[in-house]
């Protein structure tokens, strides 16, 4: 196969769990305060006595990071959620933006750690290749930083299910950065990117296309703390050697169209939101970029 090696029916099994799970996950948190309290908050805590103690390689620096700024995230959005604070000091907004940037710079900087220090061979308990590909992709991690809008339109519904919306993020700038996340995972994790590269992406791309229109950057957040939890507590499950580890094919070209599709990806999208903000006179940073398009959820037509 041309992204990855042979796929035994075990394992597209595991993966349809596994982005079963993780929606499935999601839609408690969303429907329940205390669910919410319990993962991203009391797990965390006991859990890290776990990491710590852990001698695993596969837990390298980026692993703590990435797993503390996915709860962070999950974090300031249930403030969003549950309280009013948003309300009363506006500035806290900015977060929700940050929070995504934060995580973009830090999937660039392991990009490019890995490009100029040339990551042949195993690396991390994991097998790596590397080329120009990890510049490409690191270009379009930075272009999906810079193309943040609209968090300014930031709102919670007050329904069964509470939500942080953010009406102004398009479902083109969602794709891009998919793409992107896909690429990166598979030239930087090539590990567990079956996984943590193509399921962990669909699943909170599902509830923001059918049910939870809006809540994409919730569902992330939330997910990728999920997968995180996981991942720390149980390194080795979808680690090289594990029943459940799919290979990618180490293919240099399936490297490049990747790479190349997402940076193709966020270039159409820097020139389409570009437009719209200056031929339209659209404030980026209101909200105001999607306001007339079909997949706008304004607070009169709230989530699910």
């Amino acid at each position: 196969m041309f992204f990855f090696e042979a796929i035994p029916l075990h394992n597209v099994v595991m993966w349809f769990a596994v982005l079963g799970i993780l929606i499935g996950l999601n839609e408690i948190v969303r429907a329940s305060k205390w669910g919410s309290i319990i993962i991203f908050i009391v797990m965390p805590v006991l859990l890290t006595f776990v990491w710590l103690n852990s001698d695993s390689e596969l837990l390298s620096w980026f692993h703590w990071v990435k797993v503390y700024s996915a709860l962070a995230g999950s974090l300031i959005y249930m403030v969003i959620r549950y309280t009013d604070y948003h309300k009363k000091h506006k500035w806290y907004l900015v977060l929700v933006p940050a929070i995504l940037a934060i995580n973009i710079i830090e999937a660039a900087i392991r990009e490019l750690q890995v490009g100029i220090n040339g990551f042949e061979g195993m690396v991390d308990g994991m097998y790596y290749i590397s080329g120009g590909w990890n510049y490409v992709n690191a270009a379009a991690g930075l272009l999906s930083m810079l193309l943040i809008c609209g968090w300014v339109g930031i709102y919670a519904t007050n329904g069964n299910r509470r939500d942080m919306v953010w009406p102004d993020l398009s479902m083109l700038y969602i794709i891009a950065y998919a793409v992107w996340n896909i690429s990166y995972v598979y030239s930087c994790a090539p590990g567990n990117a079956f996984y943590s590269g193509i399921a962990l992406n669909i699943a909170p791309i599902i509830p923001a296309l059918f049910w939870a229109k809006g809540t994409w950057m919730q569902n992330r957040a939330h997910t990728l703390s999920f997968w995180m939890l996981w991942i720390m507590t149980f390194p080795a499950f979808f680690a090289v050697g594990s029943t459940f580890n799919v290979s990618v094919s180490y293919n240099p070209a399936a490297n490049w169209v990747l790479a190349i599709t997402s940076l193709g990806l966020h270039v159409v999208l820097a020139v389409w939101q570009v437009y719209r903000i200056v031929k339209l006179r659209r404030n980026p940073v209101k909200g105001e970029v999607w306001t007339d398009t079909s997949q706008y959820q304004s607070p009169t037509n709230i989530a699910g």
